[in-house]
């Protein structure tokens, strides 16, 4: 099983996926990145923010590119080569966040293709906007030439 090959990929594909950001997904994306910064931590800390209440990491809102980009477009086998992103708003503790990524351009001689990377909230406002470059799998019974 594998993902979609370069072939099958055409400019204005996309793909979708919906989460719903919960606590116990920032305390784990903080455990595992040693991100422990008190504003998506500690309520009490976040309330004296600019945000007046917890948010999530932008890491963790853009790693959920990389969640659409290895497992439905291009899919299995993809490797990704580059995420440019700029946080544009706070994602809080129960946002909806909705993740697009969007075929831009495709190299089929160097095997990359160029997407657009969006996150939008509840509200269809913009959290996370950027560019992904990744190298879809080969066919399957393509072999690299030497």
């Amino acid at each position: 099983m594998h993902g979609k090959t370069i072939d099958q990929m055409y400019v204005g594909q996309f793909a979708l996926l919906n989460k719903t950001i919960t606590d116990a997904d920032v305390h784990i994306f903080a455990g595992v990145t040693g991100d422990m910064n008190p504003v998506h931590l500690d309520d009490l800390y976040a309330s004296y923010s600019i945000f007046q209440q917890r948010i999530a990491h932008g890491g963790f809102i853009a790693g959920l590119f990389s969640t659409v980009l290895g497992t439905v477009l291009p899919g299995l086998g993809t490797i990704y080569l580059r995420q440019d992103s700029k946080f544009v708003k706070p994602v809080f503790i129960g946002d909806t966040v909705s993740i697009k990524v969007e075929v831009t351009s495709i190299d089929e001689k160097r095997n990359r293709v160029t997407l657009k990377t969006i996150a939008t909230n509840q509200h269809d406002q913009e959290v996370v906007i950027g560019e992904a470059v990744v190298m879809p799998p080969k066919k399957e019974n393509e072999h690299e030439q030497h």
